[in-house]
């Protein structure tokens, strides 16, 4: 029988082998961009001032993870008043390209029954899905998310606001990262 312990070395502590990949997104740019300019973009990502700050005001970031670690720990620290400056800032979900006449009023009332009930835009990250998947899932979580009481989808929206701000957070840092440079920067080798 083989042993899978690591041998015993004189001297030495023995590690399993520590693997860093390479952050796919680099953010230099996002890094170094002026307070402002992060701040107006950040807002495209989560209308929460407390969240906004929060994020650019701890910057530099090593990479991506560490970035959304942070945009992560700050939505789970936001007040409901914090949600609810965010959920101020949502609007509905848009409809998929050719989606047919039913789809926008079955949407539409769905929402209607939404915020009647809960006071908010519903919000929900379709970020794992298809394009031709987004309505059904948009209507199927409304519809089941209608049953939840006020508290229970207080908790549910928050979530889907921080998994929904995470997403547009990713797309962000690597719009920054595509961003080109001025002509009087030189570009790192």
């Amino acid at each position: 029988m083989t042993s899978h312990r690591l041998p015993r070395l004189p001297g030495q502590v023995a590690l399993p082998e520590q693997r860093t990949e390479p952050s796919p997104v680099r953010l230099d740019r996002f890094n170094s961009a002026p307070t402002g300019e992060v701040t107006r973009a950040l807002l495209t990502c989560c209308r929460s001032l407390r969240w906004v700050h929060r994020l650019a005001d701890h910057r530099p970031y090593p990479d991506l993870g560490a970035l959304l670690a942070a945009a992560d720990e700050a939505a789970y620290d936001l007040t409901p008043a914090d949600l609810a400056e965010a959920l101020a800032g949502e609007s509905l979900t848009p409809l998929p390209d050719g989606a047919y006449s039913a789809a926008h009023t079955a949407l539409s009332a769905a929402h209607a029954a939404y915020e009647s009930r809960f006071g908010h835009v519903f919000v929900i990250s379709l970020d794992e899905f298809t394009p031709g998947e987004a309505l059904d899932q948009v209507l199927a979580g409304i519809r089941s998310r209608l049953a939840n009481d006020p508290e229970e989808e207080r908790i549910v929206t928050a979530d889907e606001l921080r998994r929904l701000a995470r997403g547009r957070l990713t797309r962000l840092v690597r719009q920054f990262a595509h961003e080109a440079r001025p002509a009087d920067t030189p570009r790192p080798e």
